[in-house]
């Protein structure tokens, strides 16, 4: 009997100390769920867009994440529309994620207002220092850090590049959205020189939606020797396949920052 009380004391505690320990282990397998926010500068439509989730996914399967398994991935689709990145942003943020992955300037610049404390990663962003996301390449010195795709000096060799490949160009014309391209500017300094150094005029195109596109385009192969530089813009992205047709059909000779462009024939 003595024996028997002593099991069942025992018995007792053990079962005591493991229903202390349920919502530890609860917590625990709540905890290999991860939770990745992605704001995207595609449209959902996009099929260089889904190529590039596809990739992605990818590269977490290879690390180990696979979404549903371990990692919950919370996609939204900006499609270069600056309203819909914030509420967007805002939208990823309260879903309370892990991390945010934010690919262009203003879906990081959308998710820099709506949260500091959320570790987020850029990529396609042309100057994290000069659009205010960190304090220094090697320093970032806030809750974001990233991979920028393209040095300032780029644009002169844009300018250079499409000067050999049309050397009948007398001026050049700089596409880009200003609402969703404010790192643009970051390119002027060294396009202005190429520019000076070839005698060739600059023509601030600024376009905010399609019918202005094909305004600019048209202007600019009215007369004879106009060429295009498209600076890193996720609107005129977003719209590539019209801009490389509207350049075909003026017959203006054209620089694009992004492969994406002569995929579609540019």
């Amino acid at each position: 009997m003595q024996f028997d009380r002593l099991k069942r004391r025992e018995f007792i505690t053990l079962l005591g100390s493991t229903a202390a320990a349920w919502p530890l282990v609860a917590r625990a397998q709540q905890a290999e769920m991860r939770r990745i926010g992605l704001l995207s500068f595609y449209a959902d439509s996009d099929a260089e867009g889904l190529r590039y989730i596809a990739r992605f996914l990818e590269a977490l399967e290879q690390l180990g994440w696979a979404h549903g398994r371990n990692v919950q991935i919370d996609y939204r689709w900006g499609g270069a529309n600056r309203d819909r990145f914030q509420r967007y942003a805002t939208e990823l943020v309260g879903l309370k994620p892990d991390v945010i992955l934010g690919q262009s300037t203003p879906a990081v610049a959308a998710l820099q207002r709506a949260t500091r404390a959320i570790p987020i990663v850029f990529v396609n962003v042309s100057d994290p220092i000069g659009s205010g996301f960190i304090e220094s390449l090697s320093r970032p010195g806030s809750n974001i850090t990233g991979f920028s795709n393209f040095e300032p000096a780029m644009g002169g060799k844009w300018v250079g590049l499409l000067k050999e490949i049309a050397p009948y160009v007398t001026r050049i014309a700089l596409m880009s959205n200003p609402a969703t391209s404010p790192q643009a500017s970051g390119y002027l300094p060294s396009i202005e020189t190429a520019a000076r150094s070839l005698g060739l005029p600059l023509i601030a195109s600024p376009v905010h939606d399609t019918a202005e596109i094909e305004r600019a385009i048209a202007a600019l192969g009215r007369d004879p020797g106009g060429g295009l530089v498209m600076l890193s813009d996720g609107f005129t992205l977003t719209h590539r396949e019209l801009i490389v047709r509207l350049a075909d059909k003026y017959r203006v000779p054209a620089v694009y920052p992004f492969r994406e462009f002569a995929k579609s024939g540019g």
